[in-house]
């Protein structure tokens, strides 16, 4: 039986009796028009490169088969074709609302015979075993409703000798650097995205899943629990995100 974690009950509404799947799918529903606008403004466009240096992990592997779990509006998908190139990307989520805004961007970068996203669940992920070379997660993670459960699926559809990686926001070690990036989080961040998204619980939420979520040596020991191997972390913008990879 999966262990529960501490991020796993956290979720956008606390009043409302849906589950933190259907509160997600949702959510994201509802902010999807204006969902790459606000990651820019937020990160300044840092996020570009820290899809970058993920997807750079896996380049000795040279993955033909690549599934991108939480795709979102596929910008990971979108950046591993023009970085990979493997010869199929499948994105799966569960908000149909950001799957057409991905389909949208896909279709505009003439990426359609590469890049297929289709609407899935992490914890019954819709593949047979062994199908895939490399498995992507993009700020996705935090959204599981079971952490243990989702990687599971995921180490289950990856072949033997492919690699999990997964690009995940963490807090900063240095204080000064943690003290202003626990503000803008908790203060500044939320205000902004609801002014452009008009959902500024989302980004509340976004917060609150940053702090909860096991990250650093805690998600690696998840990692192994599930099965992976040469687990292992890197932190990119004093702390900021995280990159973690494992194999199988």
């Amino acid at each position: 039986m999966s262990r529960n974690y501490l991020h796993d009950a956290v979720v956008p509404d606390n009043q409302s009796a849906l589950s933190k799947k259907e509160q997600v799918a949702a959510m994201f529903d509802s902010i999807a028009p204006r969902y790459d606008r606000v990651n820019r403004i937020l990160s300044a466009g840092i996020d570009i490169g820290w899809r970058k240096k993920a997807l750079q992990m896996l380049a000795e592997i040279k993955p033909r088969m690549i599934l991108d779990v939480a795709t979102g509006t596929g910008d990971l998908a979108i950046q591993a074709a023009g970085i990979l190139h493997p010869e199929k990307i499948i994105g799966i989520d569960i908000s149909k609302g950001m799957l057409e805004g991905g389909q949208e961007k896909i279709k505009r970068a003439n990426l359609q015979d590469i890049i297929e996203l289709k609407l899935g669940d992490s914890e019954t992920i819709n593949f047979p075993d062994s199908a895939f070379d490399a498995v992507t997660v993009s700020f996705g993670v935090r959204n599981f409703q079971d952490l243990e459960k989702g990687l599971s699926e995921i180490y289950r559809v990856l072949r033997p000798g492919g690699r999990l990686v997964v690009l995940e926001f963490s807090k900063p070690r240095f204080p000064l650097i943690a003290q202003i990036y626990r503000l803008y989080m908790r203060l500044a961040a939320p205000r902004l995205a609801g002014w452009v998204s008009k959902n500024r619980q989302a980004y509340q939420y976004l917060n609150n899943s940053i702090q909860a979520f096991p990250e650093g040596k805690d998600f690696l020991s998840v990692l192994l629990k599930t099965g992976f191997k040469q687990a292992a972390c890197k932190r990119l913008s004093f702390g900021i995100c995280s990159i973690y990879t494992g194999d199988k």
